[in-house]
């Protein structure tokens, strides 16, 4: 059984006299360990299929089905549990308090919802920060460490639930290139590591090939799913030479004026 199971799904906004289609028909899974990214223009729908496989918003119909759980009829308080037990976010932005430590920023997830003491929540916090090379920087605040350090920061905080998926949403927006390919480095070793399942959103083409797959969305759908970087790459060409093409087309009024 994947781990990720998504059947059909459509999500709809309603904007009053408007609805907008941010997914339409979305089939896909996952499986336990992989590493993928989703690609796509702006307004692709990438974003919103990275928060509905995060849990954070649901589905206006079709089946999602998490570790055998269907997520797509839980309720908001349901969601919930199930990403903070299955589900660690890493930020384009880290989202670290700036006037906490790095250790204290850790631990943030294991005082809501959770029955863990408090010598335990430190050990995990430490853990964690090991793991990801800031063993010597627990007392440090944000504004005390580099960006790099402070994503790294933000990865430990997205694993000290122990969670089976780690999904990044731009996750080196905000890094040089040096820093991006460490951070990225970061994510392939927990992935072989500790068999941590990675879902990145990238419009990076360098970040989204040291995935193991990668799918591209356009207008809501999947149009390319893939191991082969180089076909998502030319989906991904493709895409942005139709968008092009359509730019360059005279407008209806400027035919009519013609002549």
């Amino acid at each position: 059984m994947a781990l990720i199971e998504l059947r059909d799904i459509a999500k709809i906004y309603d904007l009053g006299e408007v609805q907008v289609t941010a997914l339409a028909s979305v089939t896909m899974s996952v499986e336990r360990g992989e590493f993928l990214s989703l690609m796509g223009p702006s307004g692709s729908g990438k974003s919103t299929l990275m928060n509905t496989l995060g849990c954070l918003d649901r589905p206006t119909h079709g089946s999602y089905r998490l570790d055998g759980e269907e997520v797509a009829t839980m309720t908001r308080d349901q969601r919930a549990r199930i990403r903070n037990r299955h589900i660690g976010f890493v930020f384009q932005n880290f989202n670290l308090l700036a006037r906490t430590s790095a250790l204290e920023n850790v631990e943030l997830p294991l005082l809501y919802g959770s029955t863990v003491s408090v010598r335990e929540r430190h050990d995990r916090a430490r853990e964690m920060l090991d793991r990801v090379g800031l063993g010597q920087r627990l007392d440090h605040h944000p504004g005390q460490l580099s960006g790099g350090q402070q994503q790294r920061v933000a990865i430990a905080r997205a694993l000290v639930n122990r969670p089976s998926i780690l999904m990044g949403d731009e996750p080196t927006g905000n890094l040089d290139s040096r820093t991006s390919r460490e951070v990225i480095e970061l994510f392939q070793r927990l992935n072989a590591e500790q068999r941590i399942t990675v879902v990145l959103v990238t419009h990076d083409p360098a970040v989204a090939r040291s995935a193991r797959r990668t799918v591209v969305l356009r207008d809501g759908a999947v149009v390319c799913d893939t191991s082969d970087f180089r076909q998502a790459l030319h989906a991904i060409q493709t895409d942005e030479s139709d968008e092009g093409a359509q730019q360059d087309l005279p407008r209806e009024g400027d035919l009519l004026g013609a002549g």
